[in-house]
């Protein structure tokens, strides 16, 4: 019986475990470069930091309430219709203070 209510135990806590590692946040802002960062947080912005990412530079999450610039852990996630518009991003933070992206999707009007 004991060791059956430590078995049971024991998989609860692996279950509390996982489900807080997979909490995924979201962020509102902009795709930009890693040339530019805050500075092409805008929909101007959009043919730039394109050109810029095919010139070797990353794509940054400028977060539009902080100004801050983060980088993007998996740049694959980031799609060319993703630059030049507010988005909304969900993923989670790396141990790198990069963002992981699960979904990138256009902001909503406010």
């Amino acid at each position: 019986m004991k060791k059956l209510m430590k078995m049971i135990a024991a998989t609860a806590v692996m279950f509390v475990a996982v489900s807080l590692a997979a909490k995924a946040d979201s962020w509102t802002g902009w795709i930009s470069d890693s040339g530019c960062g805050a500075k092409g947080a805008n929909a101007g912005h959009k043919a730039c930091a394109l050109k810029c990412v095919k010139g070797g530079a990353k794509y940054v999450f400028v977060n539009s309430a902080t100004k801050a610039v983060v980088p993007i852990h998996n740049q694959d996630a980031v799609k060319e219709d993703n630059v030049g518009m507010e988005v909304t991003v969900t993923g989670s933070l790396t141990d790198d203070k990069e963002i992981h992206v699960d979904s990138i999707a256009p902001a909503r009007e406010k």
